[in-house]
């Protein structure tokens, strides 16, 4: 068989050849030769795909995404434990360590739910470790590379590790000698191998197109990163982390025990219509992206995420009697300006469907999350819009699994 993205065969086979730029394969019925373009034979071991089949069945859940949403405080724990040592504190391999101090400033490059994981990222890294960084989408920064600092770090995130828009830049930077470090899904992955480093997201497979807890995954997990610099720089911690995710993990099972509210939302603000926006400041505004590309995704409706202040510099004028407008309200320094945000829009028609967090709440809320530190919301302030959006996608009797025109890897540019 040849596939793109080993998960698709995993009930066929656990092991692999991996191809190479420049090579070719010759198929036949009892062999497998791979040459290069002179015609040299090379030899190759194949390796096995460190997934088990059994953790791509869909279970008693009718789709893989509600199946994975669900997973997500299992994912948080997981992702605790394996970077957690014996006495609680965050530990990193030295190649990751070695990677981070030597750079000035750090380039994240990424698409799509990933792009906006590393906006998260950006903040977290910066406001926590105090390192400059980036982000960049992957198909933009391979032909308009910005100009660079002396010692850039690379940090590639992809769910699958097959993203083709990221790999063409990884081979770019490779290319001039700079270092990566890819934040996957997927050991064995073309991004984890041809990258210096990687730090898995140990998230368990995700079949379903629309990213749901890889997203969760790759914030935690970017957290990670940024207090392991920040300790090495000898930076003062805002609060201990791993306690802090353990609590956020036990909120997620809290939120995702309450499916029929969401589902109720859904109902009244999404059902019927088409379009919507998604509001937000600092965090909020990353994860509103977030929302919006969702619902986009698996109910077709078309979707736009703004910075509050932003909207009315020409967004603003698309409200009209009856649009939907989702706004998350969990910043303590910006949550006064939201809300003046949602009194515009609705001034001008729009029905408002507010999220908040605890101590920044007002009765008419949909829905009220539980406090968390503010550099983590986005771990919790996503759960009610990947809700929202699936029961958006299952009113309007859509294939929540398989939207139209997506894949789940992207392997080609």
């Amino acid at each position: 068989v040849v596939a793109s993205d080993a998960m698709a065969m995993l009930q066929v086979t656990d092991q692999y050849l991996e191809l190479h730029d420049g090579e070719i394969v010759i198929l036949t019925r009892e062999s497998a030769t791979i040459k290069t373009l002179d015609g040299e034979v090379l030899e190759r071991a194949p390796y096995t795909a460190e997934i088990d089949a059994s953790d791509i069945e869909k279970g008693t859940y009718a789709h893989y995404m509600l199946k994975e949403m669900d997973e997500q405080p299992a994912v948080i724990r997981n992702i605790i434990q394996h970077y957690q040592n014996e006495n609680g504190d965050i530990e990193l391999t030295e190649g990751v360590r070695s990677l981070v101090s030597e750079a000035d400033r750090i380039y994240i490059v990424a698409c799509g739910t990933s792009y906006h994981a590393g906006l998260v990222g950006k903040q977290l890294i910066e406001r926590v470790a105090g390192v400059p960084t980036e982000v960049h989408v992957a198909s933009e920064f391979g032909y308009n590379m910005p100009l660079l600092t002396e010692k850039p770090l690379f940090l590639f995130i992809s769910q699958s590790g097959e993203t083709a828009d990221s790999r063409a830049v990884l081979v770019e930077v490779k290319k001039r000698g700079y270092k990566a470090l890819t934040l996957t899904n997927v050991a064995g992955s073309t991004l984890s191998r041809e990258a210096n480093e990687t730090m898995l997201l140990h998230a368990g497979p995700e079949i379903a197109v629309a990213s749901t807890k890889a997203y969760t995954a790759q914030i935690a997990v970017l957290a990670i990163l940024a207090y392991d610099i920040a300790r090495a720089n000898g930076k003062k911690l805002p609060f201990d982390l791993m306690t802090e995710l353990a609590r956020i993990a036990t909120i997620m099972d809290s939120v995702m025990a309450q499916k029929e509210i969401f589902e109720q939302l859904a109902d009244k603000f999404l059902k019927e219509s088409r379009n919507a926006f998604f509001l937000g400041r600092g965090m909020d505004s990353y994860v509103g992206l977030e929302g919006a590309l969702k619902l986009k995704e698996i109910s077709y409706i078309q979707a736009e995420g703004y910075p509050g202040g932003e909207l009315k510099h020409g967004p603003i004028a698309l409200i009209e009697d009856g649009t939907p407008v989702i706004t998350l309200v969990s910043q303590p320094n910006t949550h006064l300006n939201i809300r003046g945000n949602i009194k515009e829009v609705v001034a001008r028609g729009a029905v408002a469907c507010t999220i908040s967090m605890e101590g920044m709440e007002h009765e008419s809320d949909a829905f009220v999350l539980p406090r968390v530190e503010p550099l983590l919301t986005p771990l919790v302030t996503v759960l009610p819009l990947q809700l929202i959006s699936y029961y958006a996608a299952l009113a309007r009797e859509c294939d929540v699994d398989k939207p139209r025109n997506l894949a789940k890897s992207v392997t080609v540019e």
